[in-house]
């Protein structure tokens, strides 16, 4: 990166850690509601530590390295907001998500260097889905936060784009439809990208997890049409199925 951009970086990262650490001082009970619901599942018990989370990660980058990619997930999980991780993609989708990039090395992308990741919003629950139960329980104060909080993640996608110049891969699209969970988020973006070249850079795709993001992609892909190409044509067609341009 170059001064300008280093700066520019260090700016919307700064602004990141700023916004997580007030909105989780603003939801002092967000804590033991997402406990309450973390309890309540199947799945394995865990300790909520993290309830709003930054992306520690992008504290490792450094002036000198070069981010090929920007990519969006949904939201932090249980893995994410552990106190041993504080970091997104840190579960079972950030694993999928290196060995696709592993497995297709002619795309340029290294998953621990050469990208950063940020969610859709940085309020924890145990899967994406339970957002919604999330926040019939904290009422209109927290469902409001929450798309509060999308619109702020979606000016700093652009502040990061801007920074880096990078592409961005949103994934899991299916919940940025009307009445989805990341409805706001969509409106967002739509509103914020308006008018700005770089909105040619934003591609949307499935998610990682459960391998949906490289099935769609063996499933799409036409023949002697290389990844690259094909991940391009397809993360326009559902970048304007879902955002209209």
């Amino acid at each position: 990166m170059d001064g300008k951009r280093w700066q520019a970086f260090c700016r919307a990262r700064e602004r990141f850690r700023e916004f997580t650490e007030s909105l989780d001082r603003e939801l002092p009970g967000l804590r033991a509601l997402q406990q309450s619901l973390a309890d309540s599942r199947s799945g394995p018990a865990y300790t909520v530590e993290t309830p709003v989370l930054y992306n520690s990660r992008l504290d490792e980058v450094g002036p000198k390295d070069r981010i090929n990619l920007i990519l969006v997930a949904d939201n932090p999980g249980r893995r994410e907001q552990a106190a041993e991780n504080r970091r997104y993609l840190a579960g079972p989708s950030g694993k999928i998500a290196r060995r696709f990039f592993q497995e297709h090395p002619e795309l340029g992308i290294d998953f621990d260097h050469t990208v950063i990741i940020l969610n859709k919003t940085p309020i924890h629950s145990p899967r994406t889905q339970e957002l919604r139960e999330l926040c019939r329980l904290g009422g209109p104060a927290l469902a409001s936060a929450l798309d509060a909080s999308q619109r702020v993640m979606a000016e700093l996608l652009l502040e990061f784009h801007r920074s880096l110049a990078a592409p961005v891969w949103i994934t899991g699209y299916s919940e940025m439809r009307r009445r989805g969970i990341f409805e706001a988020y969509t409106a967002a973006l739509a509103e914020l990208y308006a008018g700005e070249a770089l909105r040619e850079g934003v591609f949307l795709y499935r998610h990682f997890s459960m391998n949906q993001f490289t099935i769609d992609l063996k499933q799409q892909r036409e023949a002697g049409e290389g990844s690259a190409a094909a991940l391009e044509r397809m993360g326009r067609a559902y970048r304007q199925r879902i955002l209209r341009w």
